[in-house]
Order: C-alpha cells, then sequence, then structure tokens
C-alpha cells in the first residue's frame, strides 16, 4: 500500500501523509488530521518501504522479519486529556514505521490502569475483546502509561513480547522504559526549594504516584515539614488545576509554591490567575512533563521535560531485540528528565508579583 493511497484516502497530498508518518516532531495543520493519517495508514495496512522491500525479496531472516505491533493506551480514553501520551504515541508510531514494522490497533483501556477496579471487573473479558478480527495475530505490545499487576500477566500469555513506557516501574514483569517519576517531582520540588519556598503544595493523584511520594521524599530530605493542607488531590487535567486555583485564592493561608503532577494541572492554574489577577496571591507554579502548550502559556510555564524521543525509540528497540531472538531476561531503561526553567517561578520574596498576567 503506497503513500499516494493514503494521500487520496485522507484528501491531502503525498508530501503530508509522509511527513506526519516519518516525522514525529512534525506540525500538522490539525491533530485531527494527524490522526486521520495515521488512521487511515492502519486500515491500509500501510508498510514502510523497507519492509515491503523483503516481503517483495522473500527476506525470512528475524533480524529482517516484519512484526506485527499493538500498542496499549491505559491512562485516558481521550488524548486531548493528557496531551502527553499523546505527544508520545506520535513518536512511537512513527518510529514503528522506521523500524519496518506494521502497527496493527491502538487500544484504549483505563480501566487497566485503576488496581481497584481490576479487582472487580472481569478483565479475562476485557481483554478477550481485544482479539483481533482477521488471520493476523501481533507479536507485540507497546503500554503507555500504568497497567495493573494480574493485567500485564495475562497480557504476556498473549504477545510473544511487550514492553512497558510509563513514569513508574513494573516491578520487572515486563521491559520498561521508565523515567522515574520520583526523581522528577525531585527535580522540580528542588528548584523550588532553592528559590527560598518552603510552603510548597502539590496537585495531583495522590495513589500510587511516584510523584508525590518524589514530593514527600524531596521535602523530608530538606528538613521540610509537609503540610497536609497544601496537599491536593485533583484529577490531571486542565478544568481541575483550574477549579483548584480558584479555592487557592480563596483561601487565607496557601503554599506560595505549587508542584503541579503535570502540565495539564498547571496550565488550568496559569489561566484562572490570567482570570482573576488577584494582587495578593500569586504563587510560583511548576510542573511535570513539558509537553508543547507548556512554553506558549502565560507565563510559560517552567516543567521537567521527560525524554519523548528516547522513551519511544528505546521501547522498539527492545521490543524487536526480543521479538528477533535478543535479549531473555526483563530489561529496564531508565531515562533522565530535565528541568525547562521558564517565568511561572520566583524568588519567594519575590511571591505575588502579577507583572505576568498584567
Amino acid at each position: 500500500m503506497s503513500i499516494k493511497k493514503i494521500a487520496k484516502e485522507a484528501g491531502v497530498s503525498t508530501a503530508t501523509v509522509s511527513r506526519v508518518l516519518n516525522n514525529p516532531g512534525y506540525k500538522c495543520s490539525s491533530e485531527e488530521l494527524r490522526e486521520r493519517i495515521w488512521k487511515i495508514a492502519r486500515e491500509l495496512n500501510y508498510m514502510p518501504n523497507e519492509a515491503a522491500r523483503n516481503l517483495k525479496k522473500g527476506i525470512t531472516d528475524t533480524s529482517q522479519k516484519v512484526w506485527y505491533l499493538d500498542v496499549l493506551m491505559t491512562r485516558t480514553g481521550n488524548l486531548e486529556t493528557d496531551p502527553f501520551f499523546s505527544e508520545l504515541l506520535r513518536v512511537i508510531e512513527s518510529e514503528i514505521h522506521r523500524q519496518g514494522c506494521i502497527l496493527m490497533h491502538i487500544f484504549h483501556q483505563p480501566l487497566f490502569s485503576n488496581d481497584r477496579k481490576c479487582r472487580t471487573e472481569n478483565i479475562d473479558k476485557v481483554i478477550a475483546q481485544m482479539e483481533p478480527d482477521g488471520d493476523i495475530r501481533s507479536d507485540g505490545l507497546i503500554i503507555i502509561g500504568k497497567c495493573n499487576d494480574n493485567v500485564l500477566k495475562k497480557l504476556s500469555a498473549k504477545y510473544k513480547s511487550i514492553v512497558s513506557v510509563n513514569r513508574n516501574s513494573t516491578n520487572y514483569l515486563v521491559d520498561e522504559v521508565i523515567c522515574d517519576g520520583k526523581r522528577i517531582a525531585a527535580l522540580a520540588v528542588e528548584y523550588l526549594i532553592g528559590l527560598g519556598h518552603r510552603k510548597i503544595g502539590y496537585v495531583g493523584d495522590c495513589h500510587n504516584e511516584s510523584r508525590y511520594k518524589g514530593y514527600q521524599d524531596t521535602l523530608f530530605h530538606y528538613g521540610i515539614d509537609m503540610d497536609i493542607s497544601y496537599v491536593i488531590e485533583a484529577e490531571h487535567t486542565e478544568a481541575e488545576g483550574y477549579a483548584v486555583m480558584e479555592r487557592l485564592i480563596q483561601r487565607g493561608d496557601a503554599p506560595t509554591a505549587i508542584y503541579c503532577a503535570n502540565d495539564m494541572i498547571a496550565i488550568g492554574m496559569l489561566k484562572c490567575l490570567n482570570k482573576y489577577k488577584n494582587r495578593y496571591y500569586v504563587p510560583s507554579i511548576i510542573s511535570s512533563d513539558d509537553i508543547e502548550e507548556a512554553q506558549y502559556t502565560k507565563p510559560m510555564l517552567t516543567s521537567v521535560r521527560l525524554p519523548k524521543e528516547e522513551m519511544g525509540k528505546f521501547a522498539l528497540y527492545m521490543l524487536v531485540d526480543r521479538l528477533s531472538g535478543g535479549h531473555k531476561g526483563i530489561v529496564r531503561t531508565e531515562l533522565e528528565g530535565k528541568l525547562m526553567i521558564r517565568e511561572s517561578c520566583t524568588l519567594v520574596e519575590n511571591a505575588n508579583r502579577m507583572e505576568y498576567y498584567i
């Protein structure tokens, strides 16, 4: 199946299709168009040129075998809710095609990230619904996001190879590429402490969330008491961040700095501050992930960048290596985050300054 066919189905030029499929950093005119191109490519079983040439030559060597792969998204059923996972998926899709593999299915199953629900739901039935309709059975699976241990074990019986790409470890149940959430949180909180802040809050998931644990551990390491009233459990969405900031503005005693578990929470908080322009409460705000939107907020958001490109490339390398008869034991690859300092944090003595919000 050629790029011309995909372009015709999508109603765009072949150049646009080529850029979308081969360059994860390419800024398409809209996310909807990007997703439509990828959807058509999957439906038409688009095969990169290198893989197609190998099939025509009858090459069966495992090092050049065409692998059929699935992707499982467990964090959210809506890619717009958390753009980090959308950006990571974009990298992985492009890398799958670059490696000469074929992406068969993208599954969205947030249930698998919820340990409590996994104990009460019929997991076997949900997994059975992931069975393909056709004759081709996928060889490997990339899991993006946290996944219940029991689900991992069941999926391991279904696929020849699985790689988990996440912020938290799977306890060596499958190969994994992680950017340790505790270290990410430590980078953020240490930066706030370096600016003189001692009243540091946390907004995000508090249940089995490594970033929350990293926040706690870092405060303890520096001898700073954690005020539980500064810890606000919230979903990782822009709307939640906005609502939390509305409540904080009305409080008498509030943290001078806030670490948000992801960028979407922080972006919601910044939008709230921009709307109310409250001169009496303007906290420093820092977060994690560094999605594309972070550098376009007002003020520009300080965030810890996760290396999405490297995470995607390592995941594909590990998956294909095991499928090709390479490594046998469980392998964990840990990557480091990078602090991206912008405008949303200030020295504690400069707190409540509104220049970026006016």
